[in-house]
């Protein structure tokens, strides 16, 4: 018996359409981090990019629970002293709604090159529509 190990060269990838409208951040950042990444594949392999293309439509209709539409901040520095910046929640959804899940799910992912490989197959739009018809996504249903 031998463990398999998936080639670069070998993965299949497949495109899945997720609607987040009425869908709790974190659970579903969790969902596609999974997609992602491959771990619901049996051909998963740690060091290797197995995972498909998720695309979110509706960014802007995700929901947060208890007190974090108003108390929930996000954070940036512009790299010198005094310059961090913060936004909250119900700013970030009027601006930039991809934002919000875009910087869930990345902090689901290693931070190191997989990680950042991976990312680049999440697709956020804050809208119902997407330019992917010809990649031909599978509907999920988290």
């Amino acid at each position: 018996m031998s463990t398999f190990m998936a080639k670069p060269d070998q993965v299949e990838r497949k495109w899945y359409l997720v609607d987040a409208s009425d869908k709790t951040l974190g659970r579903l950042a969790t969902k596609v981090a999974d997609i992602l990444r491959g771990k619901h594949k049996p051909s998963f392999t740690p060091h290797i990019d197995t995972g498909d293309f998720v695309i979110i439509i509706n960014a802007e209709k995700i929901k947060l629970t208890g007190k974090k539409w108003d108390q929930k901040k996000y954070y940036r520095h512009s790299g010198y002293p005094g310059g961090i910046k913060e936004t909250t929640y119900k700013d970030l959804v009027k601006k930039k709604p991809e934002l919000i899940i875009e910087k869930a799910v990345k902090g689901m992912i290693p931070h190191n090159k997989l990680g950042r490989q991976v990312v680049k197959k999440l697709k956020v739009y804050a809208g119902s529509e997407h330019p992917h018809q010809a990649q031909q996504p599978e509907e999920l249903e988290l």
